[in-house]
């Protein structure tokens, strides 16, 4: 039976919300406002009744808070800055999500994980960074295409590649070393922002909607 414990947040900037809920091995999610993100939160509408688009446009875990005073995150993304370009699975410093005008709807998802869950998911997350696993816009775009047929998305992604996940599929697959299928009737590399969010899998989840 599905059991998900929301829980709303309000008058909080995103750096205190963070700082308040954020945990190793919880769930990050945002809704973020620029083009990309705003094409994946209506992609997903499919899955609403009422909503234009879903809240949601990008999941990550939190790794925790390190010597330098920051929470870290681990997540599948495309990083462009000046000169530079990061393309996969990376860490970065939470403080990316702090900008309420880019990311106005954050949640953390707790699962109830035990220290050991903890390690071997966060452990996954950390090999695959070592291992300059790639972002996959073409899983991303398989994924899409599965939405609109029937069956498909419990069937592996049909542009499914090797060493490479988008930002919510990164986060199952780490998720299933501890044994926790966010829904198991869609597999790890069809599983979008939004599904993670409605989980079937007993948690709490903290929210803050702007």
């Amino acid at each position: 039976m599905k059991s998900l414990d929301s829980i709303a947040v309000s008058n909080l900037s995103n750096e205190e919300f963070i700082n308040k809920y954020a945990a190793p091995g919880f769930v990050g999610l945002v809704g973020g406002t620029a083009t990309i993100d705003m094409a994946i939160r209506k992609a997903q509408k499919i899955f609403l009744r009422k909503q234009e688009k879903s809240l949601w446009s990008h999941a990550f875990l939190f790794s925790g808070r390190r010597i330098d005073g920051h929470h870290w995150v681990l997540e599948s993304d495309i990083e462009i800055h000046r000169k530079q370009m990061r393309i996969g699975v990376q860490e970065n410093r939470a403080l990316k999500y702090f900008d309420a005008e880019k990311y106005p709807n954050l949640a953390i998802m707790d699962f109830g994980l035990t220290e050991e869950h903890t390690r071997l998911i966060l452990s996954e997350g950390l090999d695959l960074v070592a291992g300059y696993t790639k972002y996959s816009l073409r899983e991303l775009l398989g994924t899409m295409v599965a939405t609109s047929k029937t069956g498909l998305r419990s069937k592996e992604n049909i542009l499914s590649r090797e060493k490479s996940f988008y930002c919510s599929a990164l986060v199952q697959h780490c998720y299933t070393k501890a044994n926790i299928l966010f829904h198991k009737d869609i597999s790890i590399k069809n599983i979008t922002p939004e599904d993670i969010a409605c989980t079937e899998v007993e948690s709490t989840r903290y929210l803050l909607v702007r």
